[in-house]
């Protein structure tokens, strides 16, 4: 990480965040503001243990051992800004509904579904998604879907490997190589993959100055 980055990194990530708002459909979002970082993939992938390791506040996002736990788009921001015009945050980061959790009843999942894909097509402040694969299982079928409504939508996506703590150390380095090769050829895809461990803090710092370089292009 660089000098700037690192500088940078200290007030946006260093302060508290809070969360301001629960999305569980379309109308409910907020107004178009400032730029938005959102997290996705499949449930019980670690969305809400990386956001709350990222920020260094244990009890931001709700972490649960039930897959597709998350329904709604949970927004969060630093806290300190009054919502008023002029007085936007720098970023908000959204924790996305979990995708693929096949043992919820249908019609919860195709609500959730819905309200992911149909703001991953239509928010105009959406700078860039991270999307989460469990590093034990790597890029499955419903992840490649997610990825191919990304490259048709057009909106950029950086794939971020999730509890690399729970496979061998000597296998991340080939399952990072491996996934890249995966998605070389997709139009969207940020070609550089971050490895990270919520438990033992590890590739936070590559993933925060990732989302800095992001919201700075």
């Amino acid at each position: 990480m660089t000098d700037t980055a690192l500088n940078d990194e200290k007030p946006m990530f260093g302060n508290p965040w809070i969360f301001i708002r629960g999305v569980p459909s379309m109308e409910f979002l907020p107004p178009e503001g400032p730029t938005e970082i959102a997290f996705a993939g499949r449930s019980n992938v670690g969305k809400s243990s990386l956001i709350n390791a990222l920020v260094g506040q244990k009890g931001l996002a709700r972490t649960s051992n039930t897959p597709g736990r998350t329904q709604e788009l949970n927004y969060f921001v630093p806290d300190g800004y009054s919502g008023a015009e002029g007085d936007l945050p720098p970023m908000a980061l959204i924790d996305m509904p979990g995708y693929g959790y096949a043992q919820a009843p249908k019609a919860h999942v195709d609500a959730w579904t819905k309200l992911v894909f149909d703001y991953l097509r239509g928010r105009a402040t959406l700078k860039r998604v991270y999307v989460l694969i469990d590093s034990r299982h790597g890029i499955k079928k419903n992840d490649d879907d997610v990825l191919s409504l990304l490259d048709k939508a057009a909106v950029s996506y950086q794939v971020v490997l999730t509890k690399t703590d729970k496979i061998k150390a000597g296998a991340v380095p080939h399952l990072m190589a491996d996934t890249l090769e995966k998605i070389r050829k997709r139009p969207a895809a940020f070609p550089e993959i971050v490895a990270t461990s919520s438990e033992k803090g590890e590739g936070l710092d590559e993933l925060r100055a990732a989302i800095l370089t992001a919201i700075r292009n």
